[in-house]
């Protein structure tokens, strides 16, 4: 890793918390611990070696440790130290929500990490106890990537690839980008479906609760202050 090459705090601070990737590690691991797997769908572009060298070496600095969490795959969890970095992140991610444009790029309309961070984000427990089985159609995609599922279950939500069976409680459409707007907030949930930007369909008491399930980030009611370019 580069060194500034001084004593001063905030350059050996920056040397930690400002090297790429390493504000979205601690991003992902503010939210509990993640297994490898699940910290590498956090940062779909970064390379596993480069992962694992960078896990390492955030151990090292004592920003992160890894933990048991009870079978052969470790996670890792953030320490003392790193929980010093979330409301760095959080102040990020504010400043991000009100300054940066708010038109998705070509190269900012990431399935990958959508479905992510439904998985991750989400509330499985908005519906009461109750086994939820979520279906996801991405209107604008290809028939291998307009399908998705989240079984809500066990005070889990688990993604899955391939119908896992079972009745499907609640029914969600949008394209890619609108779902994108949705879970970053350039849209709010009622104004979502009011247009129909996003179709929720299914049982009352599935449908009820879909607003909670999604568990928005506090950060998506920062409004913008950016103008149009």
């Amino acid at each position: 890793m580069k060194s500034y090459g001084q004593f001063c705090p905030v350059a050996k601070a920056a040397e930690v918390f400002c090297e790429r990737w390493n504000a979205l590690i601690v991003r992902d691991l503010a939210a509990g611990p993640r297994r490898f797997s699940q910290l590498q769908r956090g940062v779909p572009l970064m390379s596993p070696s480069l992962l694992s060298s960078r896990l390492k070496w955030l151990v090292e600095e004592g920003v992160i440790a890894r933990q048991d969490v009870g079978d052969r795959h470790p996670a890792y969890a953030l320490t003392e130290a790193g929980q010093e970095f979330v409301p760095l992140v959080e102040a990020l991610g504010v400043w991000g929500q009100r300054w940066t444009r708010r038109e998705l790029k070509a190269h900012e309309v990431d399935l990958g990490l959508l479905v992510w961070s439904l998985e991750s984000a989400s509330d499985p427990n908005a519906f009461a106890g109750k086994r939820c089985l979520v279906r996801l159609e991405l209107t604008d995609q290809t028939e291998a990537k307009r399908w998705w599922w989240f079984l809500n279950q066990k005070g889990r939500c688990e993604l899955c690839l391939e119908d896992p069976g079972g009745e499907v409680n609640l029914y969600l459409a949008s394209t890619l980008r609108d779902a994108i707007y949705l879970i970053r907030g350039d849209i709010t949930p009622s104004r979502a479906m009011e247009t129909d930007r996003v179709e929720v369909l299914g049982d009352n008491w599935a449908r009820d609760a879909f607003v909670k399930w999604l568990n928005l980030s506090p950060v998506t009611k920062v409004g913008s202050r950016r103008c149009a370019d």
